[in-house]
Order: structure tokens, then C-alpha cells, then sequence
């Protein structure tokens, strides 16, 4: 359930609302704006891209009729938004069909300095200090709150105990490491990692992290650093070698590649884990993306999605009253939704720690990895500034000149970053 891959990805195809109302399924219907139904005086519109895992759609509508149940004053109506749900969402926030409840995956300051979503300090109430500090600052400009994080997703390198052992190759701590194993494992047959598609994927980002560098500091791009440069032009080096599987059937957030003994390693998500499980049993193993130098500083990507409610709404004390009942009263709900449609971690500490699933083998190996390694993309780095930066990367990787590109792509990236703040 990762965030950023909302273009092209593990999305499902079913399109459409689903409307409860007095804590039942009343029908179907593809307009977003819908009416109340008999007997509920406000009908909320809840927006939620489509999930890709199975069960994911009814759970959500489970989740509604139970809110209704206890709220029947209040009609829900779930619209599953399949595509470029990023898009079809950014688009809607401009119009009167914009919904009242929106989940968003990697949270933009910009939302909250446009008023387009809704201060919720008062959403989160006493359960405010339960919240990981993560989840808490993820959602914060200039001291307020501005949405209730619903999962952390966790992304890593996962690698195949076996294929590695077989070489003689130790799992990778060191960039180096990691560019000799792919090398190494690449036969006539196979290619020795998976990060994405495009070769690209993830990677600029986890090469400047990797290195100490930051994406953005202070209001200010800061991926046209030294640091920045040395780590992201060594990508270079994988497509080079040949080791980087391309054009797969799927992209990096599927484990199909890794599962169906396409690739030895593969960058990819927790969420993923139940069906890595079921196809490998135990031969699989778990590693941040490695330090760029000895010493330096492994990475573990953490995104999610966060829930929040439109400000300019015309039901926002209702919309507020959803999503606190949801995220923030719902503790089993919120467990539910971690574990059962593949894994993610709570941002609740109460719930995480019932999170049974969770506590063992690898997927307590991720959780732990994650405290340690985790980074999240800054406030500012929304659509228009990453495509900036992983258009520089992409450059690179090719044989573009690494400090121009990046400088170029930075200068311009400032102009967006500082049209946020404005």
C-alpha cells in the first residue's frame, strides 16, 4: 500500500462508490456527489485508491457500515478510485465533487498551506502522544496536525538466502557490496536485481541517504550536494554492469520477479512479505539499502497513507467525526488493517505492539529496520519536485554529467519548494 505509485501499479481495476447507510451496503453508483440516503442527514464522500491486495475494497466497506451502525445520521460512501489516483484527487480538490474524507500517499505541506485539508489536533485528542513521533511529523506544518497516518509502509532490499550462499556472496552492507553481488549473480539466464522497470525506481533517493546527504533541508533542495552527486553518479555503475533486470511483467513493488526466481534480490515492501512467504518459505532475507561508504548510513524507506479531511468541505465536523472514529478509536480496525491484507506498521505504539503477525521472522526483522534506518521524503517533495530530480538521475545513470544535471534540476526544483511555502 505503498505511497508514489499511484500512476502505474499494483492498483486493482474496480472503479465506482459504494454507499452505507444505516450500517448496510444501500447500492452502487460512479457519481462521486451522490445524495443522502433516507433516515441519514449528512452522506459523507470517502475517497480511497484502489488497493491492490485482496479483500482490501470490502474491508473498507466494513469498516463503514460500522461507523453507520454507530452513527446512522451518517451515510458513507466509499468511492474506489482505480489509475492515476494522485491525479484524478489533485484534479477533484478543485471542484464542488471534491470528497469529504481523501487518503494521500506521501503528504505535501502545500494541502495544508492552501487550506485544503482540515487542522485534526482536536481528531487526535489524548491518543495524539500514541502516534510514532514519525507519524506525527510526517503530518505536521507549523505545529498543527493535518491528517491521521493509517499505515506505515515499509520498503527494503529482499534477497534470496540460497541464490547468495550458492555464489559464495555475503548479503551487501556497502554500495560496493551491493554492485559486486548484482554483478556476480547476473548469468546468461537472470539479472541479479530488481529495482524498478526503468532501472531507476527508488534508488537517487536511497544513494543520497545513503551517503548523509538530504533531499531537501531548511526549505532548501539540497540533492545537488557533493555528497549528493558522488552517491547518485555511482548508480551509474549497475546499469553498466548489465545486472539491473528491465521491463518486467510487473514493477518493483510486486514480488513476482523475486518470487518467481527471476532475480536473487529485489527491492520491494513489506506489504509484500505474506506472498514472499508463501512462495519461499524461510529462503529469503531482509537488508536496508546498503551505505554508500563503510560508515556511512544503510536506508529504509518509510512511506504509507494518511487520511484526511477536505477543510472546504461542506461536512467537516462529520468527516472529522469518520476519521476519528476510524484511525483513532478503532484499534482493531486499525490492527486489521495493517496485517490481514498484507503487512504494514501500525503508527499506533498500542497497536503495533498487538500486531502479532508482525513480531516474528522477517516481518519483526522489517519493523526493526525501520526504526533504525527509516526515512521519509520531506514535506516538500511532491510530484513536480521528484520528477525533476529522478529526470536528472535518470541522465546519469545514461552518462549525463551527474554535478550539472543535479545543480540544473535543484535550481529548478526551488522554484516549486518555494511555491509550497509561499
Amino acid at each position: 500500500m505503498s505511497a508514489q505509485r499511484t500512476q502505474l501499479s499494483r492498483r486493482g481495476f474496480l472503479g465506482g462508490s459504494l454507499m452505507v447507510a444505516a450500517g448496510a451496503v444501500v447500492g452502487c453508483s460512479t457519481d462521486p456527489a451522490g445524495g443522502s440516503p433516507s433516515g441519514a442527514k449528512t452522506t459523507l464522500n470517502v475517497w480511497s485508491h484502489a488497493y491492490g491486495e485482496t479483500g482490501t475494497q470490502q474491508a473498507l466497506t466494513r469498516y463503514a457500515t460500522e461507523f453507520t451502525k454507530a452513527h446512522p445520521d451518517i451515510a458513507v460512501k466509499v468511492t474506489w478510485v482505480p489509475g492515476d489516483y494522485t491525479g484524478k484527487l489533485n484534479a477533484t480538490l478543485l471542484t464542488d465533487a471534491a470528497p469529504d474524507v481523501f487518503e494521500i500517499g506521501d503528504f505535501t505541506e502545500s494541502l495544508a498551506r492552501r487550506g485544503q485539508v482540515a487542522v485534526l489536533d482536536d481528531v487526535y485528542g489524548s491518543a495524539k502522544s500514541d502516534f510514532n513521533q514519525g507519524a506525527r511529523d510526517y503530518v505536521t506544518v507549523d505545529g498543527k496536525l493535518y491528517g491521521v497516518k493509517m499505515i506505515d509502509d515499509v520498503m527494503m532490499l529482499y534477497y534470496r538466502k540460497s541464490a547468495l550462499a550458492k555464489a559464495g556472496i555475503t548479503p551487501p552492507r556497502t554500495f560496493d557490496e551491493l554492485v559486486a553481488a548484482a554483478k556476480a549473480l547476473t548469468t546468461k539466464s537472470g539479472k541479479g536485481l530488481f529495482v524498478g522497470n526503468d532501472g531507476i525506481g527508488d534508488t537517487p533517493v536511497l544513494a543520497v541517504f545513503s551517503n548523509g546527504g538530504e533531499l531537501v533541508a531548511g526549505g532548501k533542495a539540497a540533492f545537488a550536494s557533493p555528497k549528493a552527486v558522488e552517491s547518485v553518479a555511482a548508480l551509474k555503475r549497475l546499469h553498466d554492469d548489465k545486472s539491473l533486470l528491465l521491463g518486467f511483467t510487473t514493477d518493483w513493488w510486486d514480488p513476482s520477479a523475486f518470487t518467481q526466481n527471476v532475480v536473487p534480490m529485489q527491492w520491494c515492501g513489506l506489504w509484500a512479505m505474506p506472498a514472499v512467504e508463501d512462495a519461499l518459505g524461510d529462503d529469503f532475507g531482509v537488508l536496508p539499502w546498503p551505505a554508500f561508504k563503510p560508515g556511512g548510513t544503510p536506508v529504509v524507506r518509510v512511506g504509507g497513507w494518511t487520511s484526511c479531511v477536505n477543510a472546504k468541505g461542506k461536512q467537516v465536523e462529520a468527516a472529522k467525526k469518520f476519521v476519528r472514529w476510524l484511525w483513532v478509536e478503532q484499534t482493531d480496525l486499525q490492527k486489521d488493517w495493517s496485517e490481514s491484507y498484507g503487512f504494514h506498521v501500525p503508527p499506533r505504539k498500542s497497536v503495533a505492539a498487538k500486531a502479532d503477525r508482525l513480531t516474528g521472522g522477517a516481518a519483526k526483522e522489517t519493523v526493526e529496520l525501520a526504526a533504525r534506518h527509516g526515512k521519509n521524503n520531506p514535506s516538500t517533495w511532491n510530484t513536480a519536485v521528484s520528477t525533476l530530480f529522478s529526470a536528472a538521475a535518470t541522465e546519469i545513470v545514461g552518462g549525463g554529467d551527474a554535478a550539472r544535471l543535479l545543480a540544473d534540476a535543484a535550481a529548478q526544483a526551488q522554484t516549486e519548494i518555494d511555491k509550497q511555502r509561499a
